[in-house]
């Protein structure tokens, strides 16, 4: 496996992406719950977030915002 891209590059924790929105992991979990987070991966008890998949659920309100407004 030497030299090989790492299996969980381009994913991030739930974690890492509460911290990085400035969310705490309750509001990351109620989003999931209340199914207007991000997606998300399961693997086994683990939860990984896909970051490009992060980034086009961002993008979403903008463009339904933009949509409205014309």
């Amino acid at each position: 496996m030497h030299g090989e891209t790492p299996i969980l590059e381009g994913y991030c924790t739930p974690v890492q992406l509460a911290k990085e929105l400035g969310i705490t992991l309750r509001t990351l979990s109620r989003w999931e719950m209340e199914r207007t987070g991000p997606p998300r991966t399961i693997v086994g008890r683990k939860v990984f977030y896909k970051i490009e998949a992060v980034r086009i659920w961002l993008d979403a309100p903008e463009k339904r915002w933009a949509r409205r407004r014309k």
